[in-house]
């Protein structure tokens, strides 16, 4: 068990830059959704530019492209992070303790993806890990 626990181990470090990505690309399309108004036929066509949704989306948007190309990785995933704290709390809690009845599943799940991200960076295969070598 030991050689497979290396084996993966060695990967780590590229499936961390992997998972940032399709985090931010999700991220983005929640923002899209929101602003650009894509794909048609969401439930987010009728979100206001500076309402709370449209506030959120901004920050879904900009923060998830800033996580697909792994720019500025940590401060952006520690902004993301309290931004979903914030909509389970303000959007899912009131419902329902319970996330699988409120619908908090993905506020919580981005909430901890992002926090992870504040911890361990964006990954070898980032903007942030580009720019470190070059300076």
């Amino acid at each position: 068990m030991n050689t497979f626990n290396k084996t993966l181990a060695r990967f780590e470090p590229q499936v961390l830059s992997i998972y940032r990505f399709i985090i931010g690309l999700l991220l983005f399309q929640f923002g899209v959704a929101k602003h650009l108004k894509f794909p048609p036929g969401t439930m987010f066509e009728k979100v206001e530019p500076f309402s709370l949704f449209g506030v959120a989306g901004m920050f879904e948007l900009v923060g998830g492209a800033l996580l697909l190309l792994g720019l500025f990785t940590r401060p952006v995933a520690f902004i993301l992070c309290g931004e979903m704290a914030f909509a389970y709390f303000i959007g899912h809690l009131p419902k329902s303790f319970i996330p699988l009845l409120s619908g908090g599943n993905l506020a919580i799940i981005f909430c901890f993806a992002c926090l992870y991200f504040v911890c361990a960076g964006g990954g070898p295969w980032s903007l942030d890990a580009l720019m470190r070598k070059k300076g």
